[in-house]
C-alpha cells in the first residue's frame, strides 16, 4: 500500500510538471502585426538573438548564412497579406496572402514574395521558387544597438525587417496611389 501511494504521488507530480511545461511561452512566439491603415498584415514566428551570431558568411557559426534563402522568422514561413493591390518596390502585386522569404547579404538583401502558402521554414523553397510573384533587392542598414528579437514592422509605405545589428526596408505603395 505504501509503495502504491509513493507511485501515485510520483505520477501526479510528473503530470503536473508536464502540464506546467506545456503552458510555457514558445521559444519563438507567433506575432501578428498590421500597418496603420490595416492594408498589410504580417504573421511570423519571432526568434530571439540569445547571444547568437545571426547573419554571416557560409562556414561561419551564424544562424543565417549570406546568400541562402531564409523564411524570415521561425517555424512556419512568414505570411504577408495585402488587402489591396500594391507596388512591392517596383513590382505590382495583387491583393492576397503571400509567403515572405529573404536572402540576406552583407550589403543588400533580396526580399521575395511567393504564392505558395503553408511552408515550414525554407527547406522546400527550391521546389516552389517558380511561384515567386515579386523579388526586390534592398540595402542593409546597420544598427548601433543589437535588436534582441526579430521585428517585422509594416507601415503604410514600407515593410521593415530588423534583427541583431541589421535593418532592411522594402518600399510599399498602394497600386494607383
Amino acid at each position: 500500500m505504501k509503495n502504491l501511494l509513493v507511485v501515485l504521488t510520483f505520477l501526479l507530480a510528473m503530470v503536473s510538471l508536464v502540464q506546467a511545461q506545456d503552458k510555457k511561452a514558445p521559444a519563438s512566439p507567433k506575432v501578428t502585426v498590421e500597418s496603420p491603415d490595416k492594408n498589410i498584415k504580417i504573421v511570423y514566428g519571432q526568434p530571439a538573438k540569445k547571444g547568437r551570431v545571426i547573419f554571416g558568411a557560409e562556414g561561419s557559426n551564424s544562424l543565417e548564412k549570406y546568400g541562402k534563402v531564409w523564411r524570415t522568422g521561425a517555424n512556419e514561413a512568414t505570411e504577408v497579406t495585402f488587402k489591396s493591390d500594391i507596388m512591392f518596390g517596383d513590382k505590382m502585386v495583387k491583393a492576397g496572402t503571400y509567403t515572405l522569404f529573404t536572402i540576406p547579404g552583407e550589403k543588400e538583401w533580396s526580399v521575395l514574395l511567393n504564392s505558395t502558402l503553408g511552408q515550414w521554414g525554407a527547406y522546400d523553397y527550391d521546389k516552389i521558387k517558380g511561384t515567386d510573384v515579386a523579388m526586390i533587392k534592398v540595402p542593409v542598414s546597420s544598427t548601433k544597438t543589437p535588436i534582441e528579437k526579430l521585428t517585422i514592422t509594416p507601415s503604410n509605405s514600407s515593410i521593415a525587417i530588423a534583427w541583431d545589428n541589421v535593418t532592411v526596408s522594402v518600399p510599399i505603395m498602394k497600386h494607383g496611389s
